[in-house]
């Protein structure tokens, strides 16, 4: 059982330096320990944590010890505890996460408990961000228009959110058209150093996207994980995980003129794939972070999934204090920050000597070598340098089917297609531009690229050019903060001119939310097979991602979304090529309408002002008009409706009982997919359009529901019955079972018949029969979905063998009852000459006890193949989960066990 806490004799108390008290700390220092100087600003937060949660039971003194000796324990691959400061979470996965938390609410009263025990532990951060839908585009009432339709579409939704906010404590929630909760949380909700209670210590913050990784700019650790894992961690529960080797990635230099924040993240992103950083922390240092405003930063932390680590980490310095100074910090609470991040040796002040820091490996970066360049066409490190761009888009043209490319004919390469766009003649080619979005908060919470842009607008508008009217332009700030730095700067008639109007504040094209291209473009694009470009300043561009139609989608500085939006195409080589004819018929070239950096920062001082900020976040949770007309039930329990298509009970509790399911293997098991690399939680669990045809579709439509109110897949994630429907639900799925066919299909292999994934699942369930999947590299990467292991528990799948999954996506397998398995290095299906039409048993003895962690398993088919597999359950902890059948109903378990 738990005791006190045997580190008290190192809680210290932080004076004023005017008299008085910020209050009382466990102190590093006083651990009078040398190992502290040579760790990781990042592994020495995680070493605070311990101590100050130590008590002998969820958190042990040896637990501060493998901490302490990080260098040493870090290569083995140790577990440790971690209790995070705060949870955050967005209303794709927010509304998941309060649908769990009422069931369990449920559960407990079933169980003879304390539903009341159902409550957040530690502060809960929500921000509706997701529901903005690009409908209306390049119109001054975009962003009324938008807003309008979010709430006819999602006024179910939001409201069981503001139910969430009164029936659970601790939780804030941040009505919707505040912004982009990465960006909210970098202004607003970033805490860098908390005071509860007289005891200060870092704030720390795991949340529901994997983007929350944006706070380690701020030097807030941050990172993303499952929806499930993040409720665990709201009702108290430490989380399990294996203490990280750290990457010490050097910065030096400065970056050239012309070349901005996004340019030099896409090199990051690259350099990291290439090095490898799956389950580790990147920890930035060098002369060069002077160089590097705290934004561009958050644009380099908020990519740490497109680069494959856990985190970004920017320890907090000088550049950080003014930051919070220019967002509206006071200055009391950043003179608390300052003075106990240096009492306690987790300040870095570049104007000393700087202690020899360990790292488990090195990288280092002449900021003078990054230029300019975008990624694509289907990956965000993917990098193309600008000057080889049109050349690349060639060989996607000629390359066969995969990553980087398209396998289009050569005779089809040049065709034309004529169509008529609101009675006017048009044409499309391939490689046009038919999406242009300034969107997501990799870039948003810039002022840097947001006013290059801007500049870049400005000088196109005084030289006459033009955007094609068929190309959709939007631009979605972050927060209310950019809007008003545009129009103070007098900027953002010139992006309007272009098309470029605001059309809502929160996530749109990078999570899928595009809204529908007009649809002469979009049947011109159908009826003759064009591969067209969308170009967007997000994080994310999985095919299938961004819209339907875009097969070629690329990631750029928001100045260059504005220039291929200009240009019409990504098949233009910049250096040599117009992007457009003046009024005077000259040829106008970027490098004529590009703004020097010393001209962007210029605006950026004069105009991003911290009045801005406070003004904005002042008025932030007092709502709108239409969040605070929404009437909602009183109550603690949720009265479940069930003709309801957004919120409905999941079936995760309804056969629980008090004892454990135990631990299980699987038995003839059919394979339900069988796929090749780079398989993504968006193909998974898509979270955009629904499609016509689809069984979620089906499923809405029996109940009703017209085809234009379908909403997306995202906003439907509080109904299990559409999220089951909606998994490999993705219209660019490729499964090996179909032999080359692309789609949401399989093959139902008793049959032979091929049906939607979701009924051939139905089938194999209704059979009574068990079914597995079998996939390649990096399986689940991508954002970290709940629903995308969610899904495959309601389909019936026990067992995923993989060649290696992403981190986040493991976890939530794990979370939900689902074993992971990896294939040894060097096999995977292919070379042991699986075609998935076998049946395949894995036996697991029938305790957990006699399961380690990462243990060898045997995996046998009725074909007479047998092979070894790693299982992946890379802790006790996780065993534990799966021993009771899941994370949740672990929780449940003890907390009814503990009120006994």
């Amino acid at each position: 059982m738990a005791t006190g806490n045997p580190f008290n004799s190192i809680l210290k108390t932080l004076e004023r330096s005017n008299g008085g008290e910020f209050g009382k700390y466990y102190s590093l220092p006083a651990l009078n320990d040398p190992r502290i100087d040579k760790l990781p600003y990042s592994i020495r937060i995680l070493l605070e944590s311990a101590i100050r949660n130590c008590n002998e039971f969820e958190v042990k003194s040896k637990d501060v010890e493998k901490i302490l000796d990080w260098e040493n324990t870090a290569p083995k691959q140790v577990e440790i505890p971690f209790k995070p400061a705060r949870v955050l979470l967005q209303d794709f996965t927010g509304v998941p996460a309060v649908v769990d938390l009422a069931c369990m609410r449920d559960a407990m009263n079933k169980l003879g408990g304390d539903s009341n025990k159902i409550n957040p532990l530690v502060p809960v951060d929500l921000v509706i961000d997701h529901s903005v839908q690009v409908d209306v585009a390049r119109s001054a009432n975009a962003v009324q228009a938008n807003m309008e339709l979010e709430f006819q579409r999602n006024k179910e939704r939001f409201a069981f959110l503001k139910w969430g906010s009164n029936a659970f404590h601790n939780m804030l929630v941040v009505p919707p058209g505040s912004g982009i909760v990465h960006q909210v949380n970098l202004e607003y909700l970033g805490r860098v150093v908390f005071n509860t209670d007289g005891i200060l210590y870092p704030d720390s913050v795991v949340g529901t996207d994997s983007h929350t990784t944006m706070i380690d700019g701020l030097g807030v650790a941050g990172w993303g994980v499952g929806g499930i894992e993040a409720e665990a961690a709201m009702l108290g529960q430490p989380m399990s995980m294996v203490l990280p080797g750290v990457v010490g990635f050097k910065l030096t230099g400065k970056l050239r003129d012309g070349v901005t924040a996004t340019d030099l993240v896409l090199t990051v992103t690259q350099m990291l794939r290439k090095h490898g950083v799956v389950g580790k922390f990147v920890e930035f240092y060098g002369e060069g972070m002077s160089e590097l405003s705290l934004a561009d930063r958050a644009t380099i932390a908020n990519m740490s999934p497109e680069y494959g680590a856990t985190m970004g980490f920017f320890p907090v310095d000088y550049v950080t204090l003014q930051y919070l100074k220019l967002t509206g910090r006071s200055d009391d609470m950043v003179s608390m920050i300052e003075s106990y991040l240096r009492a306690n040796k987790l300040f870095v002040d570049y104007s000393e000597p700087q202690s020899n820091r360990v790292y488990s490996s090195y990288l280092e970066l002449n900021l003078e070598d990054v230029e300019p360049c975008i990624s694509g066409p289907k990956r965000p490190h993917d990098r193309v340098p600008l000057r080889e761009m049109k050349a690349d888009w060639h060989a996607c043209l000629d390359n066969r089917v995969g990553f980087k490319g398209f396998a289009i004919p050569k005779e089809a390469q040049t065709k034309v297609v004529e169509f008529s766009f609101r009675r006017t003649p048009a044409q499309l080619r391939h490689g046009d531009v038919v999406i242009a979005a300034i969107t997501s908060c990799t870039n948003t919470s810039n002022p840097s690229v947001m006013l290059g842009a801007a500049l870049v607008a400005k000088k196109a508008c005084e030289l006459g050019l033009e955007v094609k009217p068929w190309i959709k332009t939007s631009l979605a700030p972050g927060s209310g903060v950019v809007t008003k730095y545009l129009q103070n700067s007098g900027l953002q008639k010139y992006l309007n001119q272009l098309g470029f109007h605001i059309v809502g504040y929160g996530c749109t094209t990078c999570i899928g939310n595009s809204g529908d291209i007009d649809e002469a473009v979009a049947a011109a694009i159908i009826e003759n097979d064009i591969v067209v470009a969308a170009v967007l300043s997000g994080n994310r561009n999985f095919e299938g991602r961004v819209h339907p139609l875009t097969r070629a989608n690329y990631l750029a500085s928001p100045p260059l979304v504005v220039a291929y939006a200009l240009a019409g195409t990504v098949n233009i080589d910049f250096e040599t090529e117009p992007i457009g004819v003046g009024n005077d018929g000259e040829k106008i070239y970027l490098r004529d309408i590009w703004p020097s950096n010393e001209e962007v920062a210029q605006v950026v001082q004069t105009n991003v002002l911290p009045g801005m900020f406070k003004a904005t976040y002042q008025a932030i949770t007092q709502g709108n008009p239409m969040w605070n007309q929404l009437s909602v039930p009183s109550g603690t329990l949720y009265a479940w409706d069930p003709k309801s298509t957004y919120i409905h009970e999941p079936p995760y509790f309804k056969s629980m009982t008090m004892s454990p399911p135990g631990a299980h293997g699987v038995k003839g098991a059919y394979c339900l997919l069988n796929f090749g690399d780079s398989i993504t939680t968006d193909h998974i669990s898509p979270a955009g359009s629904i499609h016509k045809d689809s069984p979620a579709a089906r499923y809405l439509m029996e109940r009703g529901v017209d085809r234009r109110d379908f909403n997306s897949y995202g906003s439907r994630r509080g109904n299990d019955e559409i999220m089951a429907r909606g998994t490999f639900a993705n219209i660019r799925l490729v499964n090996k079972l179909l032999n080359g066919e692309v789609g949401p299909k399989t093959i139902h292999i008793p049959s032979g018949e091929k049906l939607s994934v979701f009924d051939a699942a139905m089938r194999y369930k209704s059979e009574g029969q068990d079914t597995i999947i079998l996939a390649g590299a990096e399986y689940g990467s991508g954002s970290s979905r709940d629903w995308a292991a969610k899904g495959p528990m309601l389909l019936g799948v026990k067992a995923v063998i993989a060649k290696s999954f992403e981190r986040i996506h493991r976890s939530n397998l794990v979370g939900m009852g689902i074993i992971p398995l990896c294939f040894r290095a060097g096999e995977d299906a292919d070379t042991l000459g699986l075609t998935g039409h076998e049946r395949y048993t894995i036996d697991l003895p029938s305790s957990v006890s006699e399961i380690r962690p990462g243990q060898d398993v045997t995996v046998v088919a009725d074909s007479g193949k047998s092979f070894t597999c790693i299982i992946r359950f890379d802790t006790e902890v996780e065993l534990a989960y799966f021993d009771h059948g899941g994370i949740l109903q672990y929780v449940i378990r003890n907390l009814i066990g503990a009120e006994q």
